[in-house]
């Protein structure tokens, strides 16, 4: 090992032997910190990243496919209650791969695939039945793939079309939807369900589809669309309502000085009305036109009587010419024809009322009845309907500006308070860690320090006492060597073959060895070491 190492490592294990015991014990701590959080940080960027791998599985395929990932050794992990597979990223493709080779996960909706295993000796019901399976498979397949959506299932009611009946039902769909932990659909979401529905299948409307959540909600009723229910409804438009009406009498009367209340009803009910009006266009052109005309020409005998006794006609004679002319004529003329047909759909208002108390001291100059007019203009009151505003001038109540202040200073307070608290928390940890460094740091640093002072008052000394060895003290050295106060193996620095290895001049290199000798013979023998010293020191003073 080279000699720059060696001394190295000797200087840490001689600042290591320096430590007291509370320097010992925070450098412990420390060193375990640091090896703690090293193994962490290093299993933390090691540790493998999972990807989703099936989900919204069903427990039969969940089971083969853990059990063919079980068999190819590959690591998995289970979430949303067994129905959602995770793998490594790594593994992802080829555990895909794997399962379609072995027909998982198995498709119990079936889809077109099922009309694919229909033979050709299918009957008519049979294909019927088969064909809109396939269409509730696909559209359920369809649904599970919008963000949220665990499972979907679809169900389609299709009126069988004939010609002996007068009026033809429209079809009907239900979906029932189960949605993820914690996941609420939203009204857009609905209505994307509702439109995706109704485009698959002919004569479906949107309005003829129902969805139902897994919480027996209903989101999406038929012939109510999917607005929700009548108290969503109203509450959705008095929002709407108060916020326009708010924001005006804000800046006519300022800010805080206006409260509005709308309460309005609604009406489920929905249905459709079919008008027509007839009405003659000027210089109609004719359609059609029909004439005839009959002439008669010719003579005859006029019987003519009277009534007898017994009411019989006596004829008596005559004769005479006889002309018959008979004309008829039959027009169609154009005229003008227009059907309407209106769908009235549910949440139509019936009635709203508007209530609005304004601050008098901030509405100074302006009357009720202007105010009145402006929220009746901005809530889009219908008198006809039976809409109603009332405005009313009153007092507000003033709050104590003391108060405010007050509450508004403990607000403040308390928003500091707590900024405070998490920076503490945040800052504690990372603070103990670098003061816990700074300690250690410290203590090496002191160490050093003080063992350089000490050799360099060694060396001091050893340079002062070199000379009287030089000048004949070795001899003493050799006496004390042969009488054996002193190892023989581990020589002080006395006399010149002590210095002889480092030279005349002493380098860092020389100076480390030579401190280490002494410190391993002072570590040998220190009472050989110290009664040594006394020895030259005494021979120094004689001399």
């Amino acid at each position: 090992m080279p000699k720059e190492v060696t001394a190295a490592f000797g200087r840490l294990t001689h600042a290591l032997r320096e430590f007291t015991v509370g320097q010992r014990t925070i450098a412990i701590i420390g060193v375990a910190v640091l090896v703690v959080g090293a193994i962490a940080l290093g299993a933390w960027f090691t540790r493998s990243t999972y990807s989703p791998l099936f989900s919204g599985l069903s427990g039969s395929d969940a089971s083969a496919i853990v059990d063919q990932l079980d068999s190819d050794g590959i690591a998995y992990q289970l979430t949303d209650g067994g129905q959602t597979i995770l793998v490594p990223d790594s593994d992802v493709n080829s555990a895909r791969l794997k399962a379609a080779a072995a027909g998982l996960p198995s498709l119990d909706n079936g889809g077109y695939a099922l009309l694919d295993a229909m033979g050709v000796t299918a009957s008519e019901f049979q294909q019927s039945v088969t064909y809109k399976r396939a269409i509730e498979g696909e559209l359920a397949s369809t649904i599970e793939s919008i963000k949220g959506v665990r499972t979907a299932s679809v169900k389609l009611a299709i009126p069988e079309q004939t010609v002996f009946v007068s009026e033809k039902q429209d079809p009907t769909a239900s979906v029932f939807v189960d949605t993820e932990s914690g996941v609420t659909l939203s009204t857009d979401q609905v209505q994307a369900i509702t439109h995706l529905t109704a485009a698959s299948v002919d004569g479906l409307t949107p309005e003829n589809v129902s969805v139902v959540d897994a919480d027996g909600t209903v989101l999406s009723a038929v012939g109510t669309g999917t607005t929700g229910n009548s108290d969503q409804q109203a509450s959705t438009y008095e929002d709407r309502v108060r916020s326009a009406v708010q924001a005006m009498l804000d800046r006519v009367v300022g800010v805080g000085n206006a409260t509005v209340v709308v309460a309005a009803s609604m009406s489920l009910q929905s249905g459709q009305r079919v008008e027509e009006t007839f009405t003659t266009p000027e210089d109609a052109p004719v359609l059609t036109e029909d004439s005839s005309k009959q002439d008669y020409t010719g003579t005859g005998t006029n019987a003519t009587g009277v009534l007898g006794a017994d009411s019989i006609a006596v004829p008596t004679g005559g004769t005479g010419d006889g002309n018959y002319t008979s004309e008829s004529t039959t027009k169609t003329n154009a005229i003008n024809k227009v059907t309407e047909t209106t769908q009235i759909p549910a949440g139509e208002i019936e009635r709203q009322t508007v209530s609005v108390a304004v601050d008098k001291d901030a509405a100074a100059g302006m009357s009720a009845s202007t105010l009145e007019g402006l929220v009746a203009a901005a809530a889009g009151i219908d008198a006809d309907r039976g809409d109603d505003v009332k405005v009313e001038l009153v007092t507000f109540a003033k709050v104590d500006s003391g108060t405010a202040a007050t509450a508004l200073e403990e607000a403040r307070a308390s928003e500091l308070q707590a900024n405070v608290t998490q920076i503490i928390t945040t800052a504690v940890p990372v603070a103990g860690a670098i003061i816990l460094l700074v300690i250690l740091l410290s203590g090496i640093r002191g160490y050093r320090k003080r063992k350089d002072k000490q050799a360099a008052m060694d060396l001091g000394e050893m340079t002062q006492v070199r000379d009287p060895l030089e000048a004949g003290q070795a001899q003493a050295l050799d006496a004390a060597t042969a009488a054996g106060l002193l190892p023989p193996t581990q020589p002080l620095v006395a006399g010149p073959s002590a210095f002889a290895e480092f030279g005349s001049d002493l380098d860092d290199l020389g100076v480390e060895r030579m401190r280490q000798d002494i410190d391993s013979l002072a570590a040998a023998s220190p009472e050989r070491m110290a009664e040594h010293l006394r020895t030259l020191m005494d021979d120094r003073s004689r001399a």
